[in-house]
């Protein structure tokens, strides 16, 4: 198929961000001073590599925040068995700390450089990648382009395409057509995903299933399991986890309406966004709870009724402690967390009705009993206090929940195999170059 030239936009948009460098920069050195960049890692950001590039074949993948770089570690892995290292890029602080746990032996981590010109070909004049991987929508007009004109396929997987986005993009047709016909293969979670695509003018298609079905369940610490189940003891206990601004009041008020009948209730609160720690502490001391927040090594000891987890990558810890869960952003229009990691660790699942970003999982447990939505506070508080009173319920739920997922498992298998041809080109260019 022929690939349309760049458009007015295109060729707008990279020659805006020739001239704009300075003021990029100057948004980097902002970003910095509020903690949003790693101060160390800056160069990164502007395509300056912080290593040198492994010998042999490379493979580039990239996932914006924590939930897409974790998405691809089945991916990374798989790589690496064929024998390929892997160059991992994130955007954010949050998904490097957690990889830098995670990501196996024969794989690097660097920071996405921003889209300016000159940093994209600067990182890849380096890295030099074989093929390059991009999670979910992360389709970067001057990466796409760059990648491209230096003859790297560019993969994107576990495709997804919300009804929101795909509206904006058909404002400027010419764009995306020629950004999408410039990626060798969109690999979509859904059917409605890869529709939405095609529509958009992706010449080539697959649909594969969502590669998070097949994460690995998040880690925790042995010992401060064991510990905190000690603390616990056999206190009733819920988890609110990865909430959001207006939904911590809430939860606060939940367990509140909830202590006089359940006297010894234990509420964790999991805010999504750590540094709201404080404020998560003290919209619950406001309502008179008393509180300790595992950032200044509180404990949920007796006498604490709402302990904020305001830490990093320990929602594993939290998930095999509580067999109830409430996931946030369902509560305000964020569009919902994972469901996945709480149901595979046997947690029956309570969520608002703004789940758009997992709305597969969410349909499905909720169809099979293993998830409920709850539509607000009176909803939520009805639902603890009904699961709560009863274990067996909830673990009937869990159980019920873990059924209802085992369906959309594969999509790791799947993908790679994919992936398999443009791993035999490279290997297979680089012997004829040899």
């Amino acid at each position: 198929m022929r690939v349309p030239p760049l458009p007015a936009t295109l060729r707008a948009y990279r020659y805006g961000l020739y001239l704009g460098e300075p003021a990029v920069a100057g948004l980097l050195a902002w970003r910095s001073r509020r903690g949003k960049e790693d101060p160390v890692r800056l160069p990164e950001r502007r395509g300056r590599p912080g290593r040198a590039r492994p010998i042999g074949h490379l493979v580039w993948m990239h996932g914006a925040s924590i939930g897409e770089a974790l998405s691809l570690v089945g991916l990374i892995e798989g790589m690496i068995a064929r024998g390929c290292s892997v160059l991992v890029t994130t955007g954010t602080r949050s998904a490097a700390d957690l990889l830098s746990k995670r990501l196996p032996a024969g794989a690097v981590h660097q920071y996405m450089p921003l889209d300016a010109p000159r940093w994209v070909d600067r990182f890849l004049a380096h890295w030099q990648p074989d093929l390059a991987v991009i999670a979910e929508s992360e389709i970067w007009p001057n990466t796409v382009i760059s990648l491209y004109e230096r003859g790297i396929p560019l993969v994107l997987v576990n495709g997804r395409m919300s009804q929101r986005s795909f509206e904006n993009w058909t404002r400027s047709p010419r764009t995306v057509r020629a950004l999408l016909s410039r990626i060798a293969i969109c690999l979509c979670q859904t059917k409605p995903d890869a529709e939405r695509f095609a529509r958009l003018g992706a010449p080539r298609l697959g649909v594969v299933g969502n590669l998070k079905y097949d994460s690995a369940i998040p880690p925790a610490d042995e010992q401060q399991l064991a510990y905190l189940r000690d603390l616990v003891g056999d206190r009733p206990v819920w988890v609110a986890a990865s909430t959001h601004p207006g939904e911590d009041a809430t939860v606060a008020r939940v367990h509140a309406r909830l202590k006089s009948r359940f006297p010894r209730l234990l509420t964790i609160a999991v805010p999504r966004h750590p540094r709201r720690g404080e404020e998560v502490a003290r919209v619950a001391q406001e309502l008179g709870l008393s509180t300790s927040r595992r950032a200044q090594n509180g404990r949920p000891q007796a006498g604490i009724e709402f302990y904020v987890a305001d830490t990093l990558g320990e929602l594993g810890l939290f998930y095999r402690l509580c067999p109830l869960v409430f996931l946030g952003g369902s509560l305000v229009e964020h569009g919902g967390q994972n469901p996945i990691e709480p149901v595979r660790l046997y947690g029956a699942v309570l969520h608002g009705p703004h789940i758009h970003n997992f709305a597969e999982a969410y349909g499905a447990l909720d169809e099979a009993g293993g998830a409920r939505c709850v539509s607000g506070e009176d909803d939520l508080a009805a639902a603890v206090a009904e699961l709560v009173a009863d274990p067996p319920r909830a673990m009937a739920m869990a159980r019920r929940g873990q059924s209802a997922l085992a369906q959309f498992e594969g999509a790791v298998a799947r993908t790679l195999a994919v992936l398999d041809p443009y791993v035999a080109q490279m290997k297979l260019s680089a012997r004829e170059r040899a």
